[in-house]
């Protein structure tokens, strides 16, 4: 009798401490593989290109990515991660992320791409300072095919005019994509952009897309307003089409490379520059500035009028006043002239 209560007490003692294993090893389990796991405030981890698997789980410890690195690590290692290999990328990180999740997106590659988003870009070297800060080739890489002749040439551009191909607007587009690649994403979306109807429109007033780009570059360096912007295209077209200097101060503010100029004066007008349309006739070379969709929208959809000179309202509201002849463009001048004396602006 006594043998069997000892029998049985023993049945219970090792029924016990196999259930306790059990619950120990699936919440173990549970904290491995299924539990949040993240850990810093960080929105996103960064795998670069080429990156050692090593390394990239040093910084996860490091930079304190996860809760518990040996747990993560142990479910790396469970899950193969290494044989299969980490995926460069941009990861999304939140913090009811599992190990399981994490390690999953980090072997597959699920990465979030980057919403890229650009306007108001003045000029090349800004343009790729924005591309290195949000992808991850940098910005000197984007500025040399910017600049690469060859490549402009291959999308149908020069190396003047190729700053026109860029449509600003909000491209998804992975972090750790080729810079080539990207500059092709850039050019599929610039063949959408010019459809047949934007093309018959730039035939209709004799310009190719590119010269309607440079021209709308300049619409956008003098308005301020974008419902002045049909208006004002209007007004270079009437001159293009007369022969006669486009005379736009934006080309001289760009021709000079100073733009904190405020007030365009005879000094800056001399400048050799075939950027200065006070000494050059026709288009420049290429755009002043990218110009956006507005602006190249408000040159194939242009106010129709006699208006060939305009001057900036003397109230700074950024309006302008129109004119057909030089007697009338002289009075509004005059005005314009007396307000910015009156504010002591002198350059």
């Amino acid at each position: 009798m006594a043998t069997n209560s000892k029998k049985s007490k023993t049945s219970l003692y090792i029924g016990l401490l196999i259930l306790v294993l059990g619950l120990t090893a699936a919440g173990t389990a549970y904290f491995m593989f299924m539990a949040p796991s993240i850990a810093t405030d960080e929105e996103y981890f960064y795998v670069k290109t080429d990156e050692p698997y090593a390394d990239v789980m040093k910084r996860i410890e490091s930079e304190g990515i996860v809760k518990n690195s040996s747990l993560f690590n142990y479910a790396a290692k469970f899950m193969d991660l290494e044989k299969t290999g980490i995926k460069a990328g941009r990861y999304k990180l939140s913090k009811d992320l599992s190990n399981r999740r994490f390690i999953g997106n980090l072997r597959a590659g699920y990465q979030d791409a980057v919403k890229f988003r650009f306007q108001n870009i003045r000029l090349k070297e800004n343009f790729a300072g924005l591309l290195g800060k949000e992808f991850e080739a940098d910005s000197l890489a984007f500025l040399n095919l910017l600049n690469d002749e060859a490549l402009a040439e291959k999308h149908g551009f020069n190396k003047d005019n190729f700053f026109t191909m860029f449509i600003p607007n909000t491209y998804e587009i992975y972090w750790n994509t080729n810079p080539k690649e990207i500059i092709e994403r850039f050019s599929k979306e610039y063949e959408k952009f010019w459809n047949a109807d934007r093309k018959a429109k730039a035939a209709a007033l004799n310009l190719s897309p590119q010269e309607v780009s440079v021209l709308a570059s300049i619409v956008k360096g003098e308005a301020l307003h974008v419902d002045e912007m049909p208006k004002i295209a209007g007004l270079y077209l009437n001159r293009l089409k007369k022969g006669m200097l486009l005379q736009a101060d934006p080309t001289v503010i760009f021709a000079n490379n100073d733009f904190t100029i405020r007030r365009v004066l005879n000094k800056h007008l001399v400048i050799d520059n075939p950027y200065n349309t006070y000494r050059f006739k026709g288009l420049p070379p290429g755009p002043i500035m990218m110009p956006s969709i507005a602006s190249i929208d408000a040159v194939l959809n242009y106010d129709h009028h006699e208006y060939i000179y305009m001057c900036a309202k003397d109230d700074f509201s950024g309006y302008h006043l129109f004119a057909t002849n030089v007697a009338e463009h002289q009075i509004n001048a005059r005005k314009f002239q007396k307000a910015l004396d009156a504010r002591n602006i002198k350059k």
